[in-house]
């Protein structure tokens, strides 16, 4: 033990360099952290260690570590769908705007009346526009109560 520190000859490190005791933990030196001390500093029996005063490159006085900011990555948006409602001779106008409104929570009375009529007037309604995974869903739920329904990517 010199100044507070013992070396051993045993690592388990597959470089096999000793490891260092400091104050009673064992260290290995080649995989240093910010605790532990750098080549050439001193111990002392009680203090904390300082790593050197001389900054190497790639890291600031001190000893933190310069890190790059990495660029930021721009997240592509997931393509969007339409749900579209096909007039049918079959369906009431109450059954459509009832079954609308349960089958899409988001659809106010308001916007299922509004749907109905254009379906009714044009041949086809826009329900909503979503990701493909609820559009897949409400498309099937729709076609599953017996109306016509189908998605396509909004463009």
């Amino acid at each position: 033990m010199v100044g507070g520190l013992s070396v051993s000859r045993a690592c388990p490190c597959p470089r096999l360099t000793p490891l260092v005791t400091v104050n009673g933990s064992s260290v290995n030196p080649s995989h240093r952290t910010a605790a532990t001390p750098a080549p050439g500093a001193q111990a002392r029996r009680g203090s904390t260690i300082s790593p050197l005063a001389s900054a190497t490159p790639g890291q600031a006085p001190g000893g933190a570590t310069v890190l790059d900011k990495a660029p930021e990555r721009v997240r592509k948006t997931s393509p969007r769908y339409k749900v579209l409602l096909h007039n049918d001779p079959v369906n009431s106008m109450e059954y459509v705007v009832v079954t609308l409104r349960q089958v899409v929570p988001s659809l106010s009375e308001q916007d299922a009346i509004a749907v109905m009529l254009e379906t009714h007037n044009t041949g086809v309604g826009l329900v909503i526009v979503c990701d493909i995974e609820p559009a897949e869903f409400y498309c099937e739920t729709l076609k599953a109560k017996g109306l016509t329904s189908t998605i396509e990517p909004e463009s």
